[in-house]
């Protein structure tokens, strides 16, 4: 049995977030000036976590995003990021580089959800479903080749997660949104940080938790977990693999700690 904890968190703001534009794939834009802050503010709210990996989508804001995050951590300065295509934004299509009511006039005029539809060029849901698909799996591949199938910690973490006994588990309810920086992490060695964007997060925890059936936080709704990430947003999942006949990692359990926390940017938002 192997276990990990991942950590998903959403580029800070950039200038076409401000103005309610979509960037989708092909706006590769940079953070704005409160962007920079809300990287600082999530790389010192993270700073005590020891992560092992870090993968990043490859447009710039997400990389600039996981440089301040890492610039602030104390034990992973200067650790190389592997850049990841697989987490790029949904691609919006003929919308990108537009408002973002655009999108919500053509989903009413095609009488669809604004957040189900599908502009001309762009990607469905389940193809961006399918690329995080895909991304775990490159996830399991690189973390069990460097750390192996033997994880001394791993199964006491498990079994406070699957117990939902630990004080860490209570802490982590979107319900106490000022929790701990490491909820979950307890009897847990290895760490991964990905640094993605808001369709494609929401994607990610919908997968995790309605397709690989994810138990959640105490008190939570449905609902929570699925809202919009903010930027910098940060959710947390416990996640377990098993190794099949053949040998190969079988995903058998996965804990939801906290979605799409913000905190760390409470102090930023009573200065503006």
């Amino acid at each position: 049995m192997f276990t990990f904890s991942l950590t998903l968190v959403r580029h800070g703001e950039t200038q076409y977030n401000r103005d309610k534009l979509l960037q989708g794939q092909g706006v590769d834009t940079s953070l704005s000036e409160t962007g920079v802050q809300q990287g600082e503010a999530v790389g010192r709210y993270l700073k005590g976590i020891p992560f092992n990996h870090v993968f990043v989508s490859n447009l710039q804001r997400a990389v600039q995003t996981a440089e301040l995050i890492l610039s602030n951590n104390t034990h992973c300065s200067g650790m190389e990021m592997v850049l990841e295509p697989l987490l790029r934004e949904r691609g919006f299509g003929v919308c990108e580089g537009h408002p973002k009511e655009d999108l919500k006039n053509m989903a009413n005029a095609c009488g669809q959800p604004c957040r189900d539809f599908t502009p001309p060029g762009g990607e469905t849901l389940d193809q961006v479903r399918l690329r995080f698909k895909k991304f775990l799996k490159v996830l399991f591949k690189r973390l069990l080749e460097e750390h192996g199938w033997s994880q001394p910690d791993a199964s006491a973490g498990l079994s406070e997660a699957a117990n939902g006994t630990s004080a860490a588990a209570a802490a982590a309810s979107d319900t106490a949104p000022a929790g701990s920086a490491d909820d979950g992490l307890q009897g847990v060695s290895v760490h991964a940080l990905v640094v993605s964007h808001g369709a494609y997060i929401r994607v990610a925890n919908k997968h995790l938790v309605e397709d690989l059936d994810s138990s959640l936080p105490a008190g939570v709704r449905m609902s929570q977990l699925f809202s919009p990430c903010p930027n910098t947003g940060i959710a947390r999942f416990l996640v377990t693999l098993s190794k099949s006949e053949s040998g190969s990692p079988v995903l058998t359990a996965v804990r939801c700690f906290f979605t799409n926390r913000k905190s760390h940017l409470d102090d930023l938002q009573a200065a503006e």
